[in-house]
């Protein structure tokens, strides 16, 4: 039996909802899937997912430089197998989060994580675990915080109730009460609401990998990919604003856009709306993935767009098409006199995407191009960035994750 879009009443956060409350990450919307490309090729290493989400009648609005807050469901074989392993019914009453009454097989479903293991069960499974073997395994883990921090990093529930086999639960709400509840995952909208009326779109990397020889996924992305339906309202959503990430008021402003992968998906919604309002002011975009063939994320769009004038420079870096690899951060360098220029006359500079890796190494292009450029020492180029761009003039903004 395959239920996962299905939401009964009881669903948590998901009961029907008069059309006259408004929707919000305690009470989202159930929009419906009305289109999905995948926008990766054949041989790609990657797997880059288009979606289009109907909105027609929740009220909902945004503007670019939102995002949307998009509730997961668990995989159907991985609640089975969890069910199976703790050996209860499937149908056994327990409570979701906010305590009102469900079967089990839904309750994991939809109202609680599985796709990772946290601390609270490793405690849970060492308080029931008989003397022996596995539980002297298990305590050494247990009893060492940065073991414990490691070890659940790459499992999931299958993978520790497999591991630790010997440990009985005493009902279904025991074993619930020691699972985190589903959150939301916020993804940057890749839209105009003014360009698609009524719609949103996602630009969303699904999340699969291998670890302890089983086959995993992210929660939120695989269950847009993988289990939802089309023309389903099945798919919990809500607006999350943003408090800075905006476009320049003054459409005349120039602007720079450095988004690679999936992090080019508000670059998007920029796009469309400075097309929609007649912006006079410049478009430039820097884009990079790891090959042009399979992994040019909207390449018909950006090259219709730069042939229409409409897109005023278009940067490109696949980083695997050559021997040595170009990352966004190599063509900002490459082209750091026209990069200043542009700042130099006002333009605004964004980023979206890996924070830990590319936004730190765009970050320091931007110092070292203000220190070669500009004629600035190592300390005023550092200050012109993070103090003159980010903070004071607030021409250098980030949706960094």
């Amino acid at each position: 039996m395959d239920d996962t879009m299905t939401f009964p009443a009881i669903s948590p956060a998901l009961a029907p909802t008069p059309a006259t409350t408004s929707y919000s990450r305690s009470n989202p919307f159930l929009a419906e899937l009305v289109r999905h490309d995948r926008l990766t090729g054949l041989g790609s290493l990657k797997d880059t997912r288009h979606f289009v989400l109907n909105l027609a009648g929740s009220g909902l609005a945004y503007v670019p430089g939102d995002s949307l807050g998009t509730f997961g469901a668990n995989s159907p074989a991985l609640v089975d197998e969890v069910i199976g392993l703790l050996g209860f019914s499937p149908n056994a009453i327990v409570n979701d989060p906010q305590g009102r009454p469900t079967m089990l097989r839904h309750a994991l479903l939809h109202a609680y994580t599985l796709n990772r293991a946290n601390r609270k069960i490793m405690s849970a499974i060492s308080e029931r675990i008989p003397q022996g073997e596995q539980r002297n395994g298990l305590m050494e883990i247990v009893d060492n915080s940065s073991s414990l921090g490691q070890y659940i990093d790459t499992r999931d529930y299958v993978d520790v109730l497999k591991e630790f086999d010997q440990v009985r639960f005493e009902s279904p709400a025991a074993f619930i009460a020691q699972l985190s509840p589903v959150t939301p995952r916020l993804y940057s909208i890749a839209s105009s609401l003014d360009a698609h009326p009524g719609e949103v779109h996602l630009c969303v990397a699904v999340v699969r990998y291998d670890t302890h020889g089983r086959h995993k996924k992210g929660l939120a992305s695989g269950f847009l990919a993988d289990h939802t339906n089309m023309f389903v309202k099945n798919i919990p959503v809500y607006v999350q604003p943003s408090r800075a990430f905006r476009l320049p008021k003054d459409g005349a402003r120039d602007i720079i856009m450095c988004g690679p992968g999936a992090g080019v998906a508000p670059f998007r919604a920029f796009l469309e709306q400075r097309i929609f309002d007649g912006a006079k002011g410049r478009n430039w975009l820097i884009f990079g993935e790891q090959h042009r063939n399979t992994d040019f994320l909207y390449g018909d769009e950006w090259l219709n767009y730069q042939k229409q004038g409409k897109l005023h420079r278009f940067d490109l870096a696949f980083s695997r098409d050559q021997a040595q690899k170009i990352y966004v951060q190599h063509r900002l360098l490459e082209n750091a006199r026209e990069l200043w220029s542009w700042l130099q006359n006002g333009a605004y500079f964004y980023v979206c995407g890996d924070a830990k890796h590319m936004a730190r190494d765009v970050h320091q292009a931007l110092i070292t191009i203000a220190e070669k450029e500009g004629g600035l020492s190592p300390g005023g180029a550092a200050e012109y960035v993070n103090v003159t761009l980010m903070k004071t003039e607030k021409r250098y903004l980030r949706d960094v994750y």
